[in-house]
């Protein structure tokens, strides 16, 4: 009975380096909600559903095929419509996700998010995450419940993206619509589409075909291992809020936020983050108050340039969403105006 236990060993032993037998990598999911995980009373219903119905454990059955690719493992961080989504909940999202990095045998994470503020939370986790290994974001714009939902194939393509050693020190990505873009400059850029997700200047590192992962760039954008900000043992992230510039926008909405002792701004103003007389006046006193104000613009595209006559920090090509979680990740650093602007230019 020794003897064939030893040679049973030995059998397995030279059978897998053989065949060339390997471990399947090993992918935790973390689930937020959002409507990948949505249901509907009627499967041709894709708005007016419910967010955040369906357990992470839920969507890993719906599609079985993720177990050919990797070994699969799902946690429930929350169960939320993301337009509900907090700083509380994206600074524990971003503790956990580096807990489960930090792991020997944990080769990648991918999380389910909604898609309302799934640019956000990526981008912070972008900026928070201490690990070159892949962090995939992913999402549906049709609940689960849907004719033709598109949940389960986002699914299967971030894990595959996860999986795969290509990814590694890519930053934070987005894998949705067969596309593969960079957190740092991917947006929600329409209601309902399927392709609501663009990358409209910048462009995709990649696309997935046939269920292959086909990368063609990185980005120069420092992020995560290489990023400066640390939020691992912290409990509370600064308070930023937004302002958003148009005509006739009036001074009191600054008076308010200096009332509320929040640490800053971010203005949307027009053009060119161009501000007004009236939110100039506002800005001025923003700021005399010691509340860090940066200058972004609601366009949606294009590159703040540093100015001479607006007051601010310039928000560089970051949309104002992302660039006040820039600035509250920043803040935990420094509140000096000029490194600040060093980060717009550099994160």
């Amino acid at each position: 009975m020794k003897y064939k236990v030893i040679f049973m060993a030995t059998l397995f032993i030279v059978s897998t380096v053989c065949f060339g037998e390997t471990k399947l990598p090993h992918i935790v999911i973390l689930a937020t909600g959002g409507t990948i995980a949505g249901a509907a009373p009627s499967n041709t219903q894709t708005t007016d559903y419910k967010a955040g119905e369906l357990s992470v454990q839920a969507l890993i059955n719906a599609v079985p095929e993720l177990n050919s690719i990797a070994q699969i493992e799902g946690e429930q961080i929350a169960n939320i419509d993301s337009k509900n989504m907090t700083s509380d909940i994206i600074l524990a999202l971003s503790q956990r996700v580096n807990q489960l990095l930090a792991q020997d045998d944990i080769d990648g994470v991918v999380i389910t998010h909604g898609t309302d503020t799934l640019e956000e939370t990526a981008y912070f986790l972008n900026l928070t995450v201490k690990s070159d290994k892949p962090v995939v974001f992913t999402a549906a714009m049709r609940p689960a419940t849907a004719i033709s939902a598109d949940g389960p194939m986002n699914l299967l393509e971030a894990v595959t993206v996860a999986a795969d050693p290509q990814s590694q020190g890519r930053g934070v990505m987005v894998v949705i619509n067969d596309r593969i873009a960079s957190a740092r400059f991917i947006s929600k850029t329409n209601t309902t589409t399927l392709d609501a997700f663009r990358a409209t200047e910048q462009g995709y590192l990649g696309v997935v075909v046939g269920g292959t992962p086909k990368f063609a760039s990185k980005i120069d954008k420092i992020h995560t291992k290489n990023a400066i900000f640390d939020v691992r043992d912290i409990t509370r992230l600064p308070e930023v809020v937004i302002l958003y510039g148009y005509q006739d926008d009036p001074v009191y909405l600054y008076q308010a936020v200096i009332a509320n002792k929040a640490d800053g701004i971010v203005y949307a103003g027009s053009g060119d983050g161009s501000v007004s007389d009236r939110s100039l006046y506002g800005i001025n006193q923003a700021i005399d108050a010691g509340i860090v104000v940066v200058r972004s613009s609601r366009t949606g595209n294009g590159i703040v340039s540093d100015s001479l006559i607006d007051p601010g920090i310039a928000s560089d090509s970051l949309n104002p969403v992302k660039a006040r979680i820039l600035l509250m990740t920043a803040l935990i650093q420094t509140r000096d105006p000029a490194l600040l602007q060093q980060y717009f230019h550099t994160y």
